[in-house]
């Protein structure tokens, strides 16, 4: 708002001052000015309040298996969260439907059926963008703080939407710009249902299965890569697998 207070008030700029009469005093854009910056002021003590108590949290967290779905915004991440922790994170068809960092205890099945589940740590952070505004990601860096402390990455994939490889370019350049860029990655193409490939233009019919994905150079380009449908629940088990798996590779043999 504060850049976009010019002209606002012109209808206010026809005081005259002179003999006998009052002076404009404090123009109303300086008040609006003031309160502006006051607000701004006080929003960035609260971002800081968020992110040193996000800091605390995330110590005590320390020698825990941790896990951070990234993606962009709307592909699909609070579904996959759901599935995997069984919980009941806000779904919703919108830009930015999570806000805050979301963090849930799992258990993924071991490898070793005769061992017990292993307990990792799921984060569920913000969407991303194109073009992510430096502003913005001061704003959300609570919540990609999660990201950048994780052992693994997810990431989440639409690739039912025609322009899925530009959002994985942006969502790795945010990520790169946090400072997680190099973390281990698994990527999950979510909505595989939907998918439709370039010649093929009726909405709803499946372009490919799960075994020609699979063969695809999609798979190849992005290694390790799982294809699923969160909504279906297709191939979940799959995804449980890969996860443990980077996990105990990530941690070596002293993974329990």
């Amino acid at each position: 708002m504060l850049p976009r207070l010019t002209g606002l008030w012109t209808h206010l700029s026809k005081q005259k001052g002179g003999i006998g009469m009052k002076g404009p005093g404090e123009t109303e854009i300086e008040t609006d000015r003031r309160a502006l910056r006051n607000r701004i002021s006080l929003l960035n003590d609260k971002l800081k309040h968020i992110e040193k108590i996000g800091y605390t949290q995330r110590a005590s967290r320390k020698g825990a298996y941790r896990a951070a779905l990234v993606g962009y915004t709307n592909v699909g991440k609070s579904t996959v969260m759901n599935l995997l922790s069984h919980s009941e994170v806000l779904v919703e068809n919108k830009l930015f439907a999570t806000l805050d960092a979301t963090v849930r205890k799992v258990a993924l099945p071991h490898p070793d059926e005769m061992k017990p589940p292993v307990m990792v740590l799921l984060s569920d952070t913000v969407g991303f963008i194109r073009k992510l505004p430096t502003l913005l990601v001061e704003s959300f860096k609570s919540t990609l703080s999660e990201a950048v402390e994780a052992d693994l990455l997810i990431h989440v994939v639409d690739i039912s939407n025609p322009n899925f490889e530009a959002q994985m370019l942006s969502v790795k350049e945010t990520l790169y710009a946090i400072g997680c860029g190099h973390k281990p990655e698994i990527v999950v193409f979510n909505k595989i249902d939907a998918y439709r490939d370039s010649d093929d233009f009726f909405v709803g019919q499946t372009g490919m299965n799960l075994e020609q994905f699979e063969q695809s150079w999609i798979a190849k380009e992005n290694a390790p890569a799982v294809f699923i449908s969160a909504t279906h629940k297709n191939n979940i088990d799959a995804l449980r697998k890969i996860v443990v798996e980077q996990l105990m590779h990530i941690k070596g043999t002293s993974y329990q």
